[in-house]
């Protein structure tokens, strides 16, 4: 939709205004957010309708149109600042809605978050009203463009490297561990002697021929049970690790349970076929995505209300977090302790160990720490290669812990 386009449909001549609101709304669309043709009209509308005076007034008006979805706000918030962080074009866009209203100056400057920049200065065509930016060398762009991919860290990653990332991720080669189970198959030089089936054979024969049948233990990829928060300061990572969590479904059995100040069992939903369509379901069920954190009590009601329905086959559990608790007691610690008696091998996936600096100082690392059979960061493609290779790869006796980097 064009400033034109906008500017027909609602029955008005164009202007500055139809053309700000639909280059903002086609930014925030390339960030991430549903924004369509019909939101950009609304806003258009409203904006008229409301008579606004302020910069906080044009902000809330916006935000009851464009934004659905609780984690959408972020986005918002930092691309409305972004774009009209210059005091010229709001004070224009305040004087088209309302001429008699006082222009007030801006606040303090805030950083946008990259993507949002990205949305906003490059993947949408830049309209008259839009400040003039200057195109700087980037040094960036000399080097290859997979290998910065593969080692850049997922919060600082823009719309279109998060895109690329989710694709590399559906490439990835999973896991090959396939680990004995309690049945068997038959097999031809098997290691154990099949009566039941030695004598049914030979019933074809009349008994005449006695050929012995041997069978072996089937072996089947382990189930993973996975952990993950979904708090404030784990975001960025979160929906990175659902998607690596997706591709891995598909070759092997997956529980997906999300905590934050309360435990969500989303498996259902992770099992939709298309990763989008799953991680939208996901995130319209979840309601304490991006809050608190609460790992002892969550570990808890998994540990009574979920353990003996997906941990009876052995499964490997991911516990993906920072390991930052809310309420550290002794609770946590005993949760912990008792989730890896129940598996067959626990990983700590933590984003904190990208710093070279990292040190266990935290209540809550320091009681889940002693409990892991790996710990092991997850913050950049390179880290879940990593972790495929780990899993691939004979697990340690119980009790030799890895620290891996």
């Amino acid at each position: 939709m064009t400033a034109a386009d906008a500017a027909t449909a609602t029955g008005r001549p164009p202007g500055r205004l139809a053309d700000n609101i639909v280059y903002f709304g086609r930014g925030l669309r390339a960030a991430g957010l549903g924004v369509g043709p019909g939101d950009m009209l609304d806003a258009v509308t409203a904006l008229e309708t409301a008579g606004v005076g302020t910069k906080e007034d044009v902000y809330w008006v916006l935000h009851a149109v464009f934004v659905r979805r609780r984690e959408d706000h972020e986005v918002f918030d930092q691309a409305f600042r972004l774009f009209f962080r210059r005091r010229a074009p709001m004070e224009a866009l305040i004087a088209m809605l309302s001429p008699a209203a006082p222009a007030r100056g801006e606040g303090k400057d805030e950083t946008a978050l990259r993507r949002v920049q990205e949305a906003l200065f490059s993947r949408v065509g830049t309209p008259s009203a839009a400040p003039a930016s200057t195109l700087e060398f980037d040094a960036r762009l000399t080097a290859s463009l997979a290998e910065t991919l593969r080692t850049r860290d997922f919060a600082q990653m823009s719309a279109a490297e998060l895109a690329a990332a989710r694709r590399h991720i559906a490439q990835l080669r999973m896991p090959d561990d396939a680990a004995p189970t309690r049945r068997f198959r038959p097999e031809r030089h098997g290691p154990r002697f099949d009566l039941r089936a030695t004598m049914r054979a030979a019933l074809s024969t009349g008994g005449e021929a006695l050929a012995p049948r041997l069978r072996g233990l089937r072996r089947h990829p382990p189930p993973v049970v996975a952990l993950l928060d979904i708090s404030g300061s784990m975001d960025g990572y979160s929906r990175v690790v659902l998607h690596f969590l997706h591709a891995l479904s598909e070759t092997r059995r997956v529980h997906s349970f999300l905590f934050g100040t309360r435990l969500s069992n989303v498996t259902r939903l992770m099992r939709r076929r298309d990763p989008d369509s799953a991680l939208k379901a996901v995130g319209g069920a979840v309601t304490d995505w991006a809050g608190g954190t609460r790992i002892g009590a969550s570990l808890r009601a998994f540990n009574k209300d979920w353990s003996r329905r997906v941990l009876s086959q052995g499964p490997i559990v991911l516990l993906v977090t920072d390991g930052l608790e809310r309420d550290p007691d002794a609770v946590l610690e005993a949760e912990i302790a008792r989730l890896q008696r129940s598996c067959r091998r626990l990983v700590w996936l933590n984003p904190l160990l990208r710093y070279d600096g990292f040190e266990p100082r935290a209540r809550g690392v320091k009681a889940i720490l002693p409990h892991v059979d790996e710990f092991r960061p997850v913050h950049d493609l390179a880290s879940l290669e990593a972790l495929i290779e780990a899993l691939s790869a004979p697990a340690d006796r119980r009790g030799r812990r890895r620290n891996s980097r």
